[in-house]
């Protein structure tokens, strides 16, 4: 029988390639790591890592067994976590892959009140472009995501609509558009545009309503890419520009610093799903979180009823801005099984 902790072992060092840094995280000694590699090779009877020049990658062998780890430990935690429940517990370990949106100014206050329900459930959200988040849930890696959009490529995810954010076009305080309050589209060929880049969900949801008007966003003049909201909104506050942010963002850091400039008869609003993947099981944490939102209303959302303090109170939610972090640093000595 495969050792699940040997597995866990195994996907650290696969998804960092670096054994130093897999015992940094797993909190071993790099030796200890080396140990449970070969120990599992030997169980196996086949190399899982092999040495490209200075650099070491997954053999054949490890790049298959790594979607059989995921599965294996997925379905270790969620019985144990079965097993709690039968006692009459909610417990487990939420993983969320999302966008900034999302991950900044929702997730915080829903988790808040989530997790004050069930506090012995912990989370990890992973803020990612929205590509990412919902590669990580294709392979398991996180039980949801929430997407900016609507992919119906793959039949297997289920998208459950859940909140709609207006996108606002935003100005300096002393910008002549402050003073209007409403400009026509026409107008914002002639101006500075600070965006968000390409796969961003405002971005795409600028880019569509002005298509629909027969305005093509390229034709404007983009003299800044930036690739989070809050940076726009301080980058229009020194006047660098006028940008299009989402109201969230407008809302937590930018209430009288800019202005609101609503555009003439355009609609833009960037519908947000969450998501999960019905062929990876759901536990009871898992289960009930899925329910919860459910249950949440976008005035709840838009209103922040949900809570600022029980966010605080219950800080088990971690926020991680990257994921598969590259090492450069020198590999330690790893010889593989049998070469």
């Amino acid at each position: 029988m495969l050792n699940p902790y040997q597995l866990q072992v195994f996907l650290t060092a696969a998804e960092t390639l670096n054994f130093s840094r897999a015992a940094e995280k797993l909190g071993l000694s790099q030796p200890s790591i080396t140990q449970h590699i070969h120990q599992l090779e030997n169980r196996l009877g086949v190399p899982l890592f092999i040495r490209k020049g200075r650099k070491m990658v997954l053999s054949e062998a490890g790049m298959a067994l790594v979607p059989l780890a995921r599965q294996i430990l997925l379905v270790h935690s969620r019985a144990e976590e079965l097993m709690h429940s039968l006692r009459g517990e909610i417990i487990g370990h939420l993983r969320i892959g999302c966008s900034t949106t999302p991950g900044k100014y929702l997730l915080p206050l829903i988790l808040g009140r989530f997790m004050a329900q069930h506090p012995r459930v912990q989370a990890t959200v992973h803020v990612t472009p929205r590509a990412i988040a919902l590669e990580m849930l294709r392979k398991g890696e996180v039980d949801f995501a929430f997407s900016s959009s609507f992919d119906e490529l793959d039949r297997h995810i289920e998208f459950r609509p859940f909140y709609r954010e207006p996108v606002l076009l935003i100005a300096p305080l002393d910008h002549p558009w402050a003073a209007q309050g409403e400009v026509a589209l026409d107008d914002l060929p002639r101006e500075c545009l600070i965006m968000r880049e390409e796969s961003a969900g405002a971005y795409r949801v600028v880019h569509n309503a002005l298509a629909k008007q027969g305005l093509n966003i390229h034709d404007l003049r983009i003299v800044l890419t930036l690739g989070n909201s809050e940076a726009i909104v301080i980058a229009v506050e020194k006047g660098i520009g006028v940008g299009f942010v989402p109201k969230s963002a407008v809302d937590h850091v930018g209430k009288g610093k800019v202005a609101v400039v609503r555009l003439r008869d355009v609609e833009l609003i960037e519908e947000i799903f969450f998501c999960r993947y019905r062929l990876h099981p759901l536990g009871r944490a898992q289960e009930a979180f899925w329910n919860f939102l459910g249950q949440i209303t976008p005035e709840a959302l838009s209103g922040q009823t949900l809570g600022r303090g029980l966010c605080e109170e219950h800080s088990a939610a971690q926020h991680e801005a990257s994921i598969h972090p590259q090492s450069h640093a020198k590999e330690e000595e790893y010889s593989p099984q049998n070469g």
